[in-house]
């Protein structure tokens, strides 16, 4: 069975979940999932809806999501030391000395995922799972791709698993003939292997044609190609490893024995088009409202187009009694509905995690941190799903294409060093690593005094392990045990030479005296004793 004809099988499934997720779009991001019609030239006007609470809700909440998988100035994994499959013949300066060398590899992914613009398509992705519940992203060579639900299918097996993707695309002929020099397009009124028609039955007037890329699982490896015409165009046959796959089937909130994910926006989606529905009364009634017409009596003397023409100020030969002026006096009725509605934006800001901080001078970080971890507490639930479908397969394949490009050294196999996220509520990240061995330390000091810990806590081991919670280098930063002791020599060397030095001087000192008196003694004139009075 072709690309195509798989395609259309596995769109029956999809067909329910596609049409949800579309109503769910037109109520916040109507250019997220459009339909078929809507992609072609000329067909770009999109439906607006009456609120803006939906779009910041969808919005706000991929921003938390993105926040919290893929932090900016952390990293979102940890390269751990397995501890039993290490030699039992090594020492722990050895495993320190791993730990170090694996913070250096972190630093050297994170850098690499901020040069790319992997966040750029991984937040458009969030926004997909928000209102669609689902996502899917191809890891290629250039970087990220990101397909929207309605152009892709996939199918599972009876444990969840993907075991097949088709994609669809539309592309012009012309690029087409460009990659691919040995696609010939077909007769005229030819009908392909795909079941297409030629080039008079297109329905682009023969301009673009629809590619599918064929994945599926076979013998723990991926396989993918494309097919146009129902034919498998060269040069786009590749594979990957299972634990390496560069195709990401996302979702948002899973059911059991459902293919596809619903999004966050379907669980609310009632609150939404009754938003919709008075936010389009209130704007309608209140237009309604704050239009004025007036009226002239039919027999009377003052002319509609004389009062029409007349500016400011003008004097106009006519009865006030004969004009009057035509309102909607309903608007104490709007009252009902503005509460209704402002009760349902305060419902949805909650669903959607919208923060909602006080605006005032008292208002403090701390705070302003509360609202934050209380949020953080709302998301814990969607992480586990996340985790599993988006940050696994995305690590393996960073370190996977990262190894084979030589930009980090080959992973030791067997084990000994695991890939842990560290993202998420739930996860041991590296400022809680930081804060439990502070919290160790001071035990110790409060327990048995500050003297203990110079008597049983190895310094430089502390040191070594704060760096590498903190995913800092040491390398030529920190200094060593034998640097310290070398110095400490050094300095006790430099202060023996100045006692020397000081006692010598001292010595010196007496020795010149000394001699300074004996001199005196010899060269001093003889004392006269005093004469006696002879008078």
């Amino acid at each position: 069975m072709n690309a195509k004809s798989t395609y259309d099988r596995l769109s029956s499934d999809r067909s329910q979940f596609l049409n949800v997720a579309r109503q769910a779009a037109d109520l916040t991001l109507p250019y997220v999932i459009r339909g078929e019609e809507e992609y072609t030239k000329g067909a770009r006007v999109l439906k607006t809806p009456w609120q803006s609470v939906g779009a910041k809700g969808v919005v706000t909440l991929a921003s938390k999501l993105m926040l919290a998988l893929l932090p900016p100035q952390t990293s979102f994994f940890k390269l751990q030391v397995n501890d039993i499959k290490l030699p039992e013949d090594l020492g722990p300066e050895i495993k320190s000395e791993l730990d170090l060398s694996m913070a250096k590899i972190e630093r050297t992914i994170m850098e690499s995922i901020a040069e790319s613009d992997d966040r750029v398509v991984v937040h458009q992705a969030l926004k997909h799972l928000v209102i669609a519940g689902n996502a899917l992203i191809f890891m290629g060579k250039d970087g990220l791709k990101l397909y929207p639900l309605n152009r892709y299918v996939v199918d599972r097996d009876g444990n969840g698993n993907v075991i097949e993707i088709v994609t669809k695309e539309t592309i012009s002929k012309k690029l087409l003939k460009k990659f691919y020099p040995d696609y010939k397009e077909p007769m005229p009124n030819e009908v392909s292997q795909g079941g297409g028609l030629g080039s008079t039955g297109s329905k682009n007037n023969n301009d673009e044609c629809d590619v599918y890329t064929h994945v599926r699982l076979d013998n723990n490896r991926w396989l993918w190609h494309q097919e146009v015409e129902g034919k498998i165009l060269p040069k786009t046959i590749s594979k990957a490893p299972v634990d390496s796959n560069p195709w990401l089937v996302l979702r948002f909130n899973h059911v059991d024995g459902e293919v596809y994910g619903r999004g966050r926006v379907e669980e609310f989606i009632g609150d939404l088009k009754s938003l919709e529905a008075l936010s389009q009364a209130l704007v309608e009634g209140s237009a309604a409202a704050a239009k004025v017409v007036f009226t002239v009596s039919p027999s009377s003397t003052t002319k509609p187009a004389t009062l029409a023409k007349a500016g400011n100020g003008a004097i106009v030969q006519g009865r006030p009694d004969d004009i009057g002026v035509v309102q909607v006096g309903k608007t104490a009725d709007f009252r009902t509905a503005y509460e209704m509605a402002g009760g349902l934006e305060r419902r949805l800001s909650d669903a959607f995690l919208i923060m909602q901080v006080r605006q005032s001078e008292r208002t403090t970080a701390e705070e302003v941190r509360m609202t934050q971890m209380e949020l953080e507490r709302q998301l814990g639930g969607l992480f586990s799903l996340l985790t599993v479908e988006f940050l696994v397969p995305y690590l393996n394949r960073k370190l996977s294409v990262a190894q084979k490009t030589g930009e980090i050294p080959r992973l030791p196999k067997g084990g000994v060093i695991k890939p842990t996220i560290v993202a998420g509520i739930n996860a041991i990240g590296r400022g809680q690593d930081t804060e439990s061995l502070g919290q160790f330390l001071q035990v110790i000091a409060q327990t048995m005094g500050p003297e203990a810990i110079q008597q049983y806590i190895n310094p430089e081991e502390v040191i070594k392990r704060l760096a590498a919670a903190q995913g800092i280098d040491v390398l030529n930063l920190v200094k060593s045990m034998q640097e310290i002791q070398g110095e400490q020599e050094q300095a006790m060397a430099q202060q023996e030479q100045m006692e020397l030095t000081k006692q010598a001087g001292q010595f010196a000192q007496v020795d010149q005296k000394r001699e300074e008196m004996i001199n005196g003694n010899d060269s001093a004139p003889e004392e006269i004793p005093p004469q006696a009075d002879l008078t």
